[in-house]
């Protein structure tokens, strides 16, 4: 599988905005500058793998989501998958998922 820098940078940008996080906050949690984390998310520079596993770090994702867009995970239960697609949500939908579950134990189907 190739890795598609363009879309690796839209994850990042992404993952950052569901985060309420500007490029500034991800430099100075990363240690990088802002030029970097800009040129990252604009398909302008290819992160080293120790860049980019503090940027993981910073946005709380695992690098196969910001390397290849999928979940991995060494533990494939449905409650961790569902557990890591929770995390890319900001606070709204996790309160809309939140909403949904509790009507699905209460729903007597």
């Amino acid at each position: 599988m190739e890795i598609n820098y363009k879309e690796l940078g839209e994850r990042i940008a992404k993952r950052r905005k569901v985060l309420n996080l500007t490029q500034d906050d991800v430099a100075e949690a990363t240690g990088l500058s802002n030029n970097h984390i800009s040129n990252i998310e604009n398909n302008h520079s290819i992160p080293s793998i120790d860049t980019l596993l503090k940027i993981c770090e910073a946005l709380d994702i695992t690098p196969d989501y910001l390397l290849l867009g999928i979940f991995r995970h060494t533990n494939d239960s449905l409650l961790s998958q569902i557990n890591q697609k929770i995390k890319l949500c900001d606070e709204k939908k996790q309160e809309l998922v939140d909403h949904f579950i509790t009507w699905l134990v209460d729903e007597k189907l």
